[in-house]
């Protein structure tokens, strides 16, 4: 799956480096004073007024040719679409104007105010890239002979648009290049089955990834001027994750990730004349991101820092880091150059903010807020800002969390408690802004957002943990955090629930089926209830995505009969305690089937099920109005059957 439609479904210490305390407590919860403040109770329709700002990827160029504009996506009319925002202050001007699908803009054109986007109709996972014209109307850049497209990136003079595209015969997509004039489309490579990751400035390199496993890829490099026919270029034994970051801007060498040398990912600089590999960024965390502004000048680099995003940017002239004014405390992402490098846009976030869209002049520091996500009617102090804490799993294993602790909340007062699951699997709870985290905290419910083993961030020995035992220790995890949650004075030890999406939504499900006395209720999210079903359905994905989730949970040809044990489906008889099931008809991962049956086994056991279905969602929410009536639902839920009816009202 490509970074968008990633988006579009769901470095060291500098002076650009907000200084982040990393709040980790070994197990024991903030002091219960703290916050002793009673906070404004809010609806759940007020925290999704909240907008969420995307700004244009890596892949596209995010300034306008005259520079007066910075493209970006939001939801502010309830439904993403493309808007252009004034570099100078002002409101955002709304580029694209669904009111059912999404649009994701991807990239100005570089001579004029032409944009491209991408949409995916119905939320089926078939994503398309267009170009919208000066007269505000779509064009459709995907070839008649292929199924879906997604955006690569630009060529270094910004003559070619680099385009993948799947044929409807084939699993994965080949690359085309489009003529930004002419919008005519020709076939420069043709994939042989591997990810294809990007394509260097002067047009010559095509980098690409194979997966042999969910922890184990390998790179390789196809020379377009010579066949191109791929060679390896990360030989090794053993498991070894690779990921390409970027090639450099005068086409000299590709910047990879390994974790090859250690726990953690280093990046590597790959010398694309002589092949010789150098050590580019190493730390104590993984490095997440590694690119260059259009000259070179500048390199942003990112790590995972227990949960959070530490970014640098280096100006390579001088070897110091960029020294920006007036940036608030959070997150920084998505550092977008203007061609010129006089200024770059970024985005801050935290537990508290969600991202805002920031740009600073490069040459004085000084920073501007172009836009205000958090809905006027709120305040950022009546939010919770996340601590991380550890408690012990299975076998010794430390399990980091992320604590959102109800202001209010004491021994004296003790507050219902969530554990809150990620997807994945292999995925990570953040500690950025979350509604659906802050809603339920907002109305007196902690939440315990847990990173099981088998989450990335903490190293590959945690990332393995858990390929093909899934439903077994990771599930312990999650149960092993309930009980934390029930241990600290301030939490009613009897009014603890569980729930997840995705991936989350299958432990949320393991746990009211294989422990069901371990939470008084839980809420599954478009979460797997059938392995052997998903797992078969799976044979259609590109190989590289098919054997790496083969990896994590095994064959359906040798291992259906784990499957069928760790399936809540064929155990639904031991699902006793009250459940939520969410669902999108559209799912293409977690088919409505399988949730259907699922209700229908527990509610045949007499346990009280509630099913809402979507008919215009996927695997995620793509409309607002849904949202709130997803987290509604959660907090009606909740308050029914884990809350009891003496408890306070927050």
């Amino acid at each position: 799956m490509t970074r968008s439609q990633a988006r579009l479904s769901a470095c060291l210490a500098s002076s650009i480096l907000l200084a982040l305390g990393t709040g980790t407590v070994a197990v024991s919860a903030p002091n219960p004073e703290a916050s002793a403040a009673k906070p404004a109770a809010y609806t759940a329709a007020q925290f999704f007024e909240t907008t969420e700002h995307w700004l244009v990827g890596g892949s596209g160029l995010a300034f306008s040719p005259d520079g007066r504009w910075v493209l970006m996506s939001s939801d502010q009319s309830g439904v993403f679409n493309a808007y252009a925002v004034p570099v100078n202050g002002g409101d955002p001007v709304a580029l694209t104007t669904s009111t059912t699908n999404p649009v994701q803009a991807l990239s100005w054109l570089p001579t004029d105010e032409r944009i491209l986007v991408i949409t995916d109709n119905g939320g089926g996972g078939l994503t398309r890239v267009s170009v919208r014209e000066l007269d505000g109307s779509l064009r459709d850049l995907t070839p008649p002979d292929r199924v879906s497209s997604n955006l690569l990136g630009w060529s270094g003079d910004r003559s070619t648009i680099w385009l993948t595209a799947t044929a409807q015969d084939k699993r994965t997509p080949d690359l085309l290049a489009i003529d930004p004039v002419t919008y005519e489309s020709r076939l420069v490579f043709q994939n042989p089955g591997m990810l294809i990751e990007a394509v260097s400035p002067d047009g010559r390199w095509v980098a690409l990834r194979r997966q042999a496993g969910s922890a184990d890829s390998d790179l390789y490099l196809a020379d377009l001027s010579q066949a191109g026919q791929p060679r390896l270029i990360t030989p090794h034994v053993g498991m070894v994750r690779h990921k390409v970051f970027d090639f450099t801007p005068e086409s000299s060498a590709l910047i990879f990730s390994s974790d090859g040398a250690g726990e953690f990912e280093r990046a590597y600089r790959y010398d694309l004349a002589n092949g010789v590999i150098t050590e580019e960024l190493k730390g104590d965390w993984d490095v997440i991101a590694a690119h260059f502004s259009p000259s070179g000048r500048y390199r942003v680099s990112a790590f995972n820092a227990d949960a959070r995003t530490e970014m640098t940017v280096t100006d390579m002239t001088t070897g110091a880091p960029l020294v920006l004014k007036g940036v608030p405390a959070g997150d920084i992402g998505a550092m977008r150059f203007r061609h010129d490098e006089g200024q770059v846009a970024f985005t801050v976030s935290s537990s508290t903010s969600p991202a805002d869209v920031f740009v600073a002049d490069l040459t004085t520091g000084e920073t501007q807020k172009l836009t205000h996500a958090l809905s006027p009617a709120m305040k950022a102090d009546d939010l919770v800002e996340a601590v991380v804490v550890h408690y012990q799993g299975e076998g010794g294993v430390t399990i980091p969390a992320n604590l959102y602790r109800p202001k209010g909340a004491s021994a004296s007062a003790p507050a219902a408690g969530v554990v809150m699951v990620h997807g994945g699997p292999g995925g990570q709870a953040r500690r950025d802004y979350s509604p659906i985290i802050q809603h339920l905290v907002n109305h007196g419910y902690a939440v315990l957002a847990v990173n099981n083993r088998g989450s990335s961030g903490y190293g590959k020995t945690f990332f393995r943990m858990d390929n093909r035992a899934h439903g077994e220790a990771d599930l312990r995890d999650v149960v092993a955090g309930g009980q934390w949650l029930r241990n600290q004075d301030w939490i009613a030890d009897d009014q603890v629930a569980v729930m997840g999406a995705s991936y989350g939504g299958y432990l949320a499900l393991a746990a009211a089926t294989f422990h069901p006395q371990a939470f008084e209720a839980a809420i599954d999210i478009f979460g797997v209830a059938n392995w052997t079903r998903t797992l078969d359905e799976a044979a259609r994905l590109p190989e590289s995505r098919r054997t790496a989730l083969y990896d994590e949970m095994g064959d359906p040809a040798t291992d259906d009969e784990r499957h069928r044990r760790i399936s809540p489906l064929f155990h639904a008889a031991n699902i006793v305690k009250p459940l939520l099931v969410v669902q999108g008809a559209n799912d293409p991962r977690v088919l409505q089937v399988e949730s259907d049956d699922l209700v229908a086994a527990v509610r045949a056991n007499g346990t009280p099920v509630e099913y809402i279905v979507f008919p215009d969602e996927g695997h995620g929410f793509r409309r607002r109005e849904n949202r709130v009536t997803a987290q509604e639902a959660y907090l009606r839920f909740l308050d029914h059957h884990v809350r009891s009816p003496s408890a306070s009202e927050y």
